[in-house]
């Protein structure tokens, strides 16, 4: 076996262990392999190894390398949304993880409506309050709910987060918890439906399934380090 598909096995391996820890169905997890900066080469590994869900954060790198991979790939959008790309990105991707308010909430709704599409999305949340990330305050989020969930075109999957830096792994599980709880808050108060939760990458995604998460987002742990950062970096 590759590198690649070495490492993918450790990764499912690591999954299933914190779905048994929790108490959870190992099909209630999924894993989006991320991809950015890495060629189609290297997802090719991925597929052939199985994997089958991919994340990419620059829709000019992704284009591309959406084109050359097979086209039954699930491809998911993690980096900040450009009002000015929200097209394309609908056109390419299938589901994008951080959609960070209600103006690019409404705007892709109406770009939804004109191709004729039902996109599947992620609210981002500030979990941390980082002036240095976007996403909703868990106060605004709470005040444009409701018209969130008047918008007809968009399937909201759920909540998405990254939380602050730490030293460990074990540093980010209360933010796993905040977000878990914003979202039930939301669900009780809005009837919301909101089941999935997008947290979780290489260094603390065991304790994100632990917590709730729905699809964790890794990438350096299944295709190794990478050759520079990305702005805006979501997994």
């Amino acid at each position: 076996m590759s590198e690649v598909a070495d490492n993918l096995s450790e990764i499912l391996g690591n999954i299933a262990s914190a779905c048994e820890r929790s108490g959870r169905e190992r099909s209630s997890v999924q894993l989006v392999a991320v991809s950015k900066t890495f060629p189609a080469s290297a997802v090719g590994e991925a597929t052939e190894a199985g994997q089958r869900i991919f994340g990419e954060s620059k829709l000019q790198e992704a284009e591309p390398k959406i084109a050359a991979l097979p086209g039954s790939l699930e491809w998911h959008f993690i980096g900040r949304v450009q009002r000015n790309k929200v097209r394309k990105l609908l056109q390419h991707f299938d589901v994008i993880h951080a959609v960070d308010s209600l103006r690019l909430a409404s705007y892709t709704d109406v770009i939804a409506g004109e191709l004729g599409l039902f996109p599947r999305i992620f609210l981002q949340v500030n979990i941390g309050g980082e002036l240095s990330k976007g996403g909703f305050e868990s106060d605004i989020l709470r005040a444009e709910m409701e018209g969130l969930m008047r918008l007809e075109r968009l399937e909201i999957q759920g909540l998405m987060c990254i939380p602050p830096p730490g030293p460990d792994a074990e540093f980010s599980r209360k933010w796993f918890v905040a977000l878990r709880e914003l979202r039930d808050s939301l669900q009780k108060e809005f009837g919301a439906g909101l089941p999935a939760l997008s947290m979780g990458m290489s260094g603390d995604y065991e304790v994100a399934i632990e917590e709730g998460a729905t699809h964790v987002r890794v990438g350096s742990a299944i295709f190794g380090k990478r050759a520079y950062r990305v702005d805006g970096e979501l997994g």
